[in-house]
């Protein structure tokens, strides 16, 4: 059982919130997603009300330690996301990105173009098959 850091937008756009919480919940089957709040369709492109934003940083950057893999969905362009991708990185943690393909929107080429990453296009939660055939 591995301890999964889910990276996704938040305040660059909520859209994909829903898929978020489906991604989460099959990968909570068989591992331990810290960030399993990321699926939570209560919280708006604001963010988290009841934590300040130093406290966030604070426990997202713990939990980037604490985890063995990070998967983040790069769909959403984020200031955030590519944050803890970076720190995550310089952790040498193993890096899963997942991007939904969409009409006139490219990857970032610091994103597809690092070969520490490993990047899965998809279109619904099963893309979580892929992801797990890939944990280490």
């Amino acid at each position: 059982m591995k301890k999964i850091y889910f990276a996704g937008s938040i305040r660059a756009g909520r859209e994909n919130a829903e898929l978020y919480a489906e991604i989460i919940a099959n990968l909570n089957k068989a591992n331990i997603v810290l960030t399993e709040h990321l699926g939570d369709k209560t919280i708006s492109a604001f963010g988290e009300n009841n934590l300040t934003d130093e406290q966030i940083y604070e426990r997202d950057i713990s939990w980037l330690k604490e985890c063995d893999v990070v998967v983040a969905d790069v769909s959403t362009p984020s200031l955030g996301v590519g944050y803890e991708l970076a720190f995550a990185e310089k952790l040498k943690k193993q890096i899963i990105c997942i991007y939904k393909e969409q009409e006139g929107k490219r990857l970032s080429a610091m994103v597809s173009g690092n070969k520490n990453f490993k990047i899965i296009k998809y279109n619904d939660a099963s893309v979580v098959e892929k992801i797990e055939s890939l944990i280490k």
